[in-house]
């Protein structure tokens, strides 16, 4: 991007016409040579056309939860995590698996359970021996982290120790095991599920590990309409095929093209007002949010805000990062980064009642700042 409106809002009309890209007439799917990586406008069109695919997939699997699909891919353009709540039975596997699918990513699951141990996540050592020489070696066995699109599923059954082996995966793309680094293929997303914490049977998770995940999405039921359509598609003989509209290499080029994304210095300040003040210890904080908030979010907490609005705004056909992006992102960023207070919770005050406040008084005085 050589200037900050290299972006039109003009430039991503009228897509299936402008910027259309081949595909090969044998499998469908987009080829991503046929696209010049260093031209922008291009690029976002074809980022806007690949997500439509994707959403157009999945919705032939998956029932409703469009907004959860769309935290799902700002999530996954913004080269972040995703911890998916709610109890068992709404989709959240099939929803990742049918991603993968779309996305044509290499697609590990794992089941986490209260016996799992770290190295059957990471990978342990074996000994081979050599039918020739019959000579016995330790060979590394990798685990199933070593993929693109890692499902934990139910990552809070199984104990903090355990947990604690997506860590270094989750931040450097990478593993070390038996003293030896290994690199995993890019691009790289850990997308887990868990059951609300009140469920028995459950481990809540470290906070380094929460605060690894980009955002932390409620996964709701459905509404009537919604689940008369899923016993319809559930009983009935129909079998949908999922079909690869993207691939890996055309995810890793529009992650770079989201960080070239302008970001306007109001949007800035207005990220930084409302992550700061939602901190106790920072001067500049109301006396509501030392009474209410144990800890706050951290600077991880602004930098992914920034990158998920320039994701989200890309999704939407724009140009440039506006207040409402950040906005829309604010309580899937923000609430597994906020601790309540004993006081908030005896008032029966919740984490997204807190970030509501928050944004409430950040708009206030951005109007009172113009």
């Amino acid at each position: 991007m050589q200037e900050p409106n290299a972006f039109r809002d003009q430039d991503f009309q009228d897509n299936a016409s402008a910027g259309e890209v081949d595909r090969d007439p044998s499998s469908g799917q987009r080829k991503s040579a046929t696209v010049d990586p260093t031209d922008d406008l291009v690029a976002a069109r074809q980022l806007v056309e690949a997500c439509q695919a994707i959403r157009h997939q999945v919705a032939q699997v998956v029932v409703g939860q469009d907004d959860v699909i769309e935290q799902l891919l700002i999530a996954i353009l913004a080269r972040g995590h995703c911890l998916l709540e709610g109890v068992p039975g709404l989709a959240k596997t099939l929803m990742v698996r049918t991603l993968a699918q779309s996305m044509h990513l290499d697609f590990r699951r794992i089941q986490f359970t209260p016996d799992l141990m770290p190295a059957d996540i990471t990978g342990t050592d074996i000994i081979q021996e050599d039918p020739e020489t019959n000579r016995r070696q330790l060979v590394f066995q990798p685990g199933p982290v070593f993929t693109q699109m890692l499902l934990a599923d139910e990552i809070n059954r199984t104990p903090p120790k355990t947990q604690a082996a997506l860590l270094e995966a989750m931040q450097e793309h990478e593993v070390t095991a038996s003293g030896h680094t290994y690199r995993l293929k890019e691009p790289f997303f850990v997308l887990a599920t868990q059951n609300p914490i009140e469920q028995e049977g459950t481990y809540p998770l470290p906070e380094a590990q929460r605060d690894r995940f980009l955002f932390h999405v409620l996964v709701n039921y459905p509404n009537r309409q919604e689940e008369a359509e899923i016993i319809d598609r559930t009983t009935s003989t129909s079998d949908l095929k999922v079909r690869a509209v993207v691939s890996g290499d055309d995810m890793v080029r529009f992650q770079s093209l989201v960080r070239r994304v302008p970001l306007p210095q109001h949007v800035r300040d207005w990220v930084l007002e409302m992550v700061c003040s939602a901190r106790p210890s920072d001067p500049s904080s109301p006396a509501w949010v030392r009474e209410f908030v144990q800890w706050g979010p951290g600077p991880r907490a602004s930098q992914q805000l920034v990158l998920a609005a320039k994701a989200r705004c890309l999704l939407h056909s724009r140009s440039v990062v506006s207040v409402e992006d950040v906005q829309a992102l604010a309580h899937p960023i923000l609430r597994h980064r906020m601790v309540p207070t004993f006081a908030a919770e005896a008032d029966g005050i919740r984490v997204d009642d807190l970030i509501d406040r928050l944004m409430d008084e950040t708009k206030q005085a951005d109007q009172s700042a113009l």
